[in-house]
């Protein structure tokens, strides 16, 4: 009996093996990482804003097709990437007729009409040619400069087309309502810039500044003072003239 109990003394006493340090659960640790990492992650989409941008012709039509294309002033919101795009030639027209690209951006012109083109543009910002072909493109034509590129055919006169490249953080067009709006825009001072064909050359500028703080909504209601000029090509009807 005596035996007995002084084992387990020796047991409970002083003599014993120490414990074992406790190791971190990895799991868990990896887990609490990814919780704090998609918390930050939400904390930062929480400041980024949207802009809602609206294009009215003088007599408060909505304006399609208008390009809209948003710079940032002070460096919080980076260029676009660049992008492939095409504009194919179906039925003597250039299909699309307006393309918005960011710089660096390439385009691929293929021919699916049944008659020759020959594409070529003479604007500043990117000159090119691609000689008489049908059927099989030409390789994609890089536009590695911001401006606006107007397009015709050297065979068909009526053919016009515009690829507008930018170096705008955030850029489209105005829908059938004239509305034109992006959302997870970081906080920051904007420039705002719209083009249309058919503003070209009529003395006004469609540019205004603003900030965008993620509090609120930011939105710019813009109204031409003046009417569009008429379509260039009477029985050519382009995109910008269906309306």
């Amino acid at each position: 009996m005596s035996r007995t109990r002084g084992l387990k003394a020796r047991s409970a006493g002083g003599s014993a093996s120490p414990p074992r340090p406790l190791r971190p659960r990895v799991p868990l640790l990896v887990a609490l990482a990814a919780g704090m990492a998609a918390l930050l992650a939400g904390a930062s989409g929480a400041f980024a804003g949207s802009l809602t941008v609206t294009i009215l012709r003088h007599d408060g039509k909505p304006l399609p097709g208008a390009v809209v294309m948003v710079h940032s002033l002070d460096g919080t919101s980076k260029p676009s990437a660049p992008l492939r795009a095409v504009m194919d030639q179906v039925d003597l027209k250039f299909t699309p007729d307006l393309l918005v690209v960011p710089v660096g951006s390439t385009v691929v012109f293929p021919n699916s009409d049944r008659t020759a083109h020959e594409v070529y543009s003479f604007s500043p910002a990117h000159p090119f040619q691609l000689p008489l072909y049908r059927g099989k493109p030409y390789p994609p034509v890089r536009f590695d400069k911001p401006g606006l590129v107007t397009l015709g055919c050297n065979i068909h006169d009526f053919m016009i087309a515009y690829i507008v490249v930018t170096d705008a953080a955030f850029y489209g067009e105005t829908d059938a309502a004239g509305v034109w709006s992006a959302s997870g825009i970081p906080p920051g001072q904007y420039r705002v810039e719209v083009w249309h064909p058919r503003l070209v050359g009529n003395g006004e500028s469609l540019e205004r500044t603003l900030s965008v703080d993620g509090a609120a909504p930011a939105a710019i209601d813009i109204r031409l003072k003046k009417s569009l000029r008429p379509a260039m090509l009477d029985g050519h009807m382009a995109s910008w003239d269906a309306y």
